[in-house]
């Protein structure tokens, strides 16, 4: 019987070479990337955080383990000092995020090859204003987005590529009558089309706008304002002139024509819808060029739904969204708070002066 070689942690070890800690770097990211997968986070989501991370590690010329609070302070204070807050913060909450999965993940290891204890530069005092004010959108009017899709669906009868370009039609249709969002649209799949669902069918939509990056939230979208026609149009008559396969697992509801040798087929992307609705936008409703966005449609769809009296919680619940405060931005353009408190207080007025008359 043999004792085994036992080596103490207080042993000092001889410092990392340069190559040593540029592997160490990689494989950290390729790491963390691996995690926030593994959270469920969408790909458009890790893409934008690993290209903040890239941007920094870019400016600070060294790994981002070494980075200090008055490295923040000049970074954020100097080099972004002239970017938008919503920039400033999104970099800042990704560099909070992944000083987090460096001491969950990393913190014994770092500190054996570099001899330094992790810490987050990002502090109380450098911290940029999460809280980033949403622009107020008022959405066109529902004469003016007839006019727009009125105008939309006679280009379908002779365009030169109907399939594209109906599918484009379909998906904006969407935002306005249900409030998709476009990424959300662009991720369904066939089998997230349950017309056995409720009145009218309904939408699994799986890759719904985590609150607070988060990751994806679900939720089931009914296809009311007569999004099921459309879609039943698009899904009968259109959607097999695309090269997807529908008795493939993850066959795309919304495919792209390029053509895909294996699999279910391509998905299309966020920039051809948007790049779409744009140019039909130019061409059928030249007053909101460059004004009117997937986005607005879902500011539409809202405004539309609470001028018809319906529940502010359930356009809630229609829209995804985490708090009611956050819908509220979406109908206050027709909100009559302000206007029926006016009116009440002049019939008071009117009634008191009424009495004296008497």
């Amino acid at each position: 019987m043999t004792l085994a070689v036992v080596r103490s942690l207080r042993e000092p070890r001889p410092p990392a070479t340069e190559e040593e800690l540029a592997d160490f770097e990689v494989d950290v990211l390729a790491g963390f990337v691996l995690a926030r997968h593994s959270a469920g986070l969408a790909d458009s989501t890790i893409r934008g955080d690993t290209n903040h991370l890239e941007l920094v590690r870019k400016w600070f010329g060294r790994p981002l383990w070494e980075m200090e609070p008055r490295d923040a302070d000049r970074y954020f204070g100097t080099a972004l000092r002239g970017v938008s807050s919503a920039t400033r913060a999104a970099r800042a909450q990704v560099l909070v995020t992944y000083f987090e999965f460096l001491e969950l993940r990393h913190k014994v290891e770092l500190h054996e090859l570099t001899g330094r204890v992790v810490e987050c530069p990002i502090d109380e005092m450098n911290r940029p204003r999460m809280s980033v004010d949403a622009q107020l959108r008022i959405p066109p009017t529902e004469a003016e987005l007839e006019q727009l899709f009125a105008g939309w669906r006679e280009e379908l009868a002779s365009c030169r590529k109907f399939a594209p370009a109906t599918r484009n039609y379909t998906v904006a249709r969407l935002s306005a009558d249900v409030g998709l969002r476009i990424n959300e649209a662009c991720m369904l799949d066939l089998d997230d089309v349950r017309w056995e669902l409720g009145r009218f069918g309904k939408l699994n939509v799986r890759h719904g706008k985590g609150a607070r990056r988060k990751g994806p939230r679900q939720r089931v979208v009914p296809l009311i304002n007569g999004a099921d026609r459309t879609l039943a149009w698009f899904v009968q008559d259109v959607w097999g002139q695309f090269d997807a396969d529908h008795t493939l697992p993850g066959a795309p509801l919304f495919p792209s024509e390029r053509r895909q040798v294996d699999g279910p087929g391509a998905r299309v992307s966020t920039d051809v819808v948007r790049q779409a609705l744009a140019a039909a936008v130019a061409r059928h409703l030249p007053g909101w060029a460059g004004r009117l966005t997937p986005h607005v449609l879902r500011h539409y769809c809202a405004s539309q739904l609470y001028q018809a009296g319906v529940d502010i919680i359930a356009v809630q619940e229609l829209l995804g969204h985490s708090w009611i405060s956050t819908t509220m931005r979406y109908v206050h353009v027709h909100a009559t708070r302000i206007e029926d408190a006016v009116m009440r207080g002049q019939e008071r007025a009117a009634q008191r002066w009424e009495g004296l008359i008497r």
